[in-house]
């Protein structure tokens, strides 16, 4: 229990007792409803489409908007916390995003679905990033590792829950519930929010600053350049591949826009009296490295999540909802072990970094375990993989947050929790795209190769195709129809295992990323106390 207290006009208030988990719970349910829905509309598309009568390409446009409209607001959370009172635009998100759900479960047409997935992704941007700020603010430094233990909880586990609540129950109901869930606790943290959440002292006087004679000082130029760079790289993200990327002007024209405009993005806000992004913060080292690690995390996390159940779906046969439950050990063993992670710094058993360094090198050991699998093995290997994986984040996300916090001033939580939202957000972006066109062009170079080893000639070619061809003979097939079905049946196998080698040339890049980050905790500076620098420090 804590005494939680507010600031007013006229003097501080001291608030009744609130324990501080309860107001933690308040804030990470719409993260946790949030991040859901990130990844709980991949199954549901092909019954989306049946439902409103439109093709699958064109349903597609579900995950895209939500994902542009996301990116977009994401680095702008902070700015808009300020402009409208951090309490303010965090109920703002929640009952925009509530709201948009139920929308977005009873649309009529794919038109109207969309509106309400912009709508549902501009609120969703906020919630995430404000979200970590008040537990920031409201957690004393000494308890701030528990914190993000929780905030780990919740950002591993619904991205993996998320495929399998959808599959099961798109299974089981119509594909309108995986929307209309969201309502129940949207209006619950509605309230809870409305009772519990309080703006600090910190950024009472943050807010001030931005508002000049009374005014509200609006960098307009700079939202412009944010608005116009996020839509464009995230379109590019997500459709690049499916568009054959530099094959497409289209893709082409999107990664000029978003090349040129996030480089008139930095420029502009560097100068700027107030910038929308303070890209003035990474020149702090530890809060610089933090901000590299969480984009490489979010590239092995989002990239995995995606990888797994693809490899299971398209080379096993695995239904949606069961490669989804491959997952679930890894986001067990993550909410195990965060928890220990804050102990062993709170209780200043281990510095950050050498448990972030502990981390990376079992991601990595991860990474490469994944890819010594065959074809033939059976799907508790991939469950393994991802329990190592989960033992290498379970130590990540707590170390790196007390990292990102360790030397900023109390007054920048709120700016520092978007950008690290921020990279995050765009690491898992990058990781997906990345998945999706190194698996297909890796797929492609293996199949020439081993192509090219099997001429009609080859022995090992025609040993194959006879005895596939001599079984089907004995089930009735003539002569003809069995060389026909015993070629098919070779070159299927030839697909099969050229897919599997690409899917492992994945988890290799993923692991040599993961290790190339390791050194920058060298130039990590000590964390001592965990504590946030005194403002004018």
């Amino acid at each position: 229990m804590a005494t939680l207290t507010v600031t007013t006009r006229q003097a501080p208030v001291a608030l009744r007792t609130i324990n501080l988990w309860l107001i933690a719970l308040t804030v990470t349910l719409p993260t946790f409803m949030e991040l859901l829905d990130t990844s709980i509309a991949n199954v549901a598309l092909p019954y989306i489409g049946g439902g409103l009568g439109r093709s699958y390409d064109e349903v597609t446009w579900v995950l895209t908007t939500y994902l542009v409209a996301n990116a977009i607001i994401l680095p702008m959370s902070a700015w808009l916390s300020r402009a409208l009172g951090r309490k303010n635009y965090y109920l703002i998100c929640v009952a925009l995003f509530t709201a948009m759900s139920l929308l977005c479960g009873l649309a009529p047409s794919l038109e109207l679905m969309l509106v309400g997935r912009v709508l549902q992704g501009i609120a969703g941007g906020g919630l995430a990033p404000v979200a970590q700020a008040i537990l920031i603010d409201t957690f004393p430094p000494e308890k701030r590792a528990s914190a993000f233990a929780l905030y780990t909880v919740v950002l591993v586990t619904a991205p993996a829950v998320g495929p399998v609540l959808g599959g099961w129950i798109t299974d089981n109901s119509s594909w309108r519930w995986i929307f209309f869930i969201n309502i129940p606790i949207g209006l619950i943290a509605l309230l809870l929010s409305t009772r519990l959440v309080h703006d600090p002292p910190s950024f009472v006087a943050e807010r001030a600053g931005l508002r000049a004679g009374g005014k509200l000082s609006v960098d307009g130029i700079g939202i412009t350049l944010i608005v116009l760079s996020s839509a464009a790289l995230e379109i590019a993200l997500d459709r690049g591949q499916i568009d054959d990327w530099f094959g497409s002007s289209f893709i082409c024209w999107l990664l000029g826009i978003a090349i040129v405009g996030w480089a008139s993005t930095v420029v502009w806000e560097l100068n700027s009296r107030t910038p929308v992004i303070d890209f003035r913060m990474l020149a702090n080292r530890n809060f610089a490295i933090a901000s590299i690690l969480f984009f490489v995390f979010g590239i092995g996390l989002f990239g995995t999540t995606v990888l797994v159940p693809q490899i299971l779906q398209s080379l096993y046969g695995y239904k949606a909802t069961d490669a989804g439950l491959v997952l679930a050990p890894g986001a067990l063993v993550i909410t195990v072990l965060a928890p220990i992670a804050a102990q062993l710094i709170q209780r200043r058993l281990a510095q950050p970094s050498t448990l972030v360094a502990l981390s990376l090198c079992t991601v990595a050991g991860a990474m490469w375990y994944f890819s010594t699998l065959t074809l033939d093995t059976n799907t508790g290997h991939y469950a393994w993989g991802r329990v190592l994986q989960g033992v290498g984040y379970g130590f990540f996300f707590v170390p790196v947050s007390i990292i990102a916090y360790s030397t900023l001033r109390p007054d920048q939580n709120n700016k520092a929790s978007s950008l690290t939202n921020f990279f995050r957000n765009w690491g898992g972006s990058f990781g997906i795209a990345m998945i999706s066109t190194v698996s297909e062009r890796r797929q492609n170079f293996h199949q020439l190769r081993v192509s090219s080893q099997l001429a009609p000639a080859s022995q090992s070619l025609q040993q194959s195709v006879g005895s596939v061809s001599d079984y089907l003979m004995q089930k009735g097939f003539s002569n003809a129809d069995a060389l026909s079905a015993a070629n098919g049946f070779v070159y299927r196998q030839l697909l099969r295992q050229s897919s599997f080698l690409a899917f492992m040339d994945c988890f290799r890049f993923i692991g040599l990323l993961t290790i190339a980050v390791v050194p920058l905790l060298i130039l990590v500076r000590a964390v001592r106390g965990n504590v946030n620098v005194p403002k004018g420090h």
